[in-house]
């Protein structure tokens, strides 16, 4: 079992930067590959990034390229998301999740364990 707690997230300003923490208890951590997804109001979760259980492969939606950075330290059992230039279209409830495979999946569908949301809201 893995819990995952997200935390970082809140008001800004468009072009501002934020990153989220997602921290993971267990200690199977290592060999999970993490995601993050967002789902605003109204909308659909969608996938944001996912890496793999090494680091070593990344995944970005086109709509984060270049702005977003997905990154894990697993000394520390967190998985971080970058946010840079962030835009009103990226507001959304930003979640964590962990799936039981080594290298990344961009379906929600493949996770396993989710973390309960962290709010990001842009404004104009």
């Amino acid at each position: 079992q893995v819990q995952l707690v997200e935390s970082g997230g809140g008001l800004v300003q468009a072009g501002d930067s934020l990153r989220l923490s997602c921290a993971a208890s267990g200690r199977t951590f290592s060999s999970y590959a993490m995601g993050w997804f967002r789902q605003a109001p109204g909308k659909e979760r969608e996938s944001v990034t996912c890496v793999s259980w090494n680091g070593g492969r990344t995944y970005y939606a086109d709509s984060v390229k270049g702005r977003f950075t997905i990154s894990r330290d697993s000394t520390k059992n967190t998985v971080y998301l970058q946010m840079n230039s962030l835009k009103p279209e990226d507001t959304a409830v930003y979640y964590c999740a962990a799936a039981r495979r080594l290298d990344f999946r961009v379906h929600s569908r493949d996770y396993d364990y989710w973390g309960q949301g962290t709010q990001v809201t842009v404004s104009s």
